[in-house]
Order: C-alpha cells, then structure tokens, then sequence
C-alpha cells in the first residue's frame, strides 16, 4: 500500500469505529517526526484504548509496524514510524489543538533557516 491507501484504511477504520472529527495532515515536505499525522477524536478514555487496540489488530495483518504506543487517561499516541496517531478526547483535543500546531507547520509558520 502507499502512503494515501495507508491514510485511508486507517481514517476509514476510525470513522466505522465512532471516532469523530477525524483528520489528516500530509507534512511529507515538512521537517517533523512523521510524514503524516492522524487525529480523531474518541467518545472517551475507555474509547480511545480501544481504538488502539482495534487498529493494531486490524493494520498489523496488513504490515503496519507498530513501534510505540503511548497512552494516557485522555489521549493515545500510536507511532507506525511515517504516521503518527493521535486519539484524544474532545476536550484533550480543545486544550492542546494540536490541529492548530500542525496547520501552521504544514503551512510554514515554523520553517527554520539553514546557517552555513
């Protein structure tokens, strides 16, 4: 699979799950962790630790490496290594608006200059 039929299966997989709000950031000519970066919004904690679950067992199968996971009372990192996934719940993604973040890195806002 490329990298957009990765995408899809995984927004698609979260969507058929209730996760909502559910958005992709394409970062691939940024400077960042990932290449591309998955947010959804989860119905809450037991709801995202589920998803977690879920998608492991759904994308693994397919090849999807798992490297890390990190999970917290309101939100789940997953790090497949070029995808970041991030399950949160609504009111951790209201505090940290990490889709503001990413916007304006997507955007430039934080692009650094080389010193030679």
């Amino acid at each position: 699979m490329n990298m957009d039929e990765r995408i899809e299966k995984i927004v698609a997989f979260l969507d058929s799950k209730k996760a909502e709000e559910i958005e992709s950031f394409n970062l691939e000519n940024i400077d960042y962790l990932a290449k591309r970066v998955v947010i959804a919004n989860s119905l809450g904690s037991k709801h995202s630790s589920a998803l977690a679950v879920q998608l492991k067992e759904e994308l693994k199968p397919l090849g999807e490496e798992f490297l890390h996971v990190d999970e917290s009372d309101d939100w789940v990192v997953i790090d497949l290594g070029d995808i970041l996934i991030h399950i949160m719940t609504t009111d951790a993604r209201q505090m940290y608006s990490l889709e503001d973040f990413l916007t304006e890195l997507s955007a430039g806002k934080y692009a650094t200059t080389q010193l030679t």
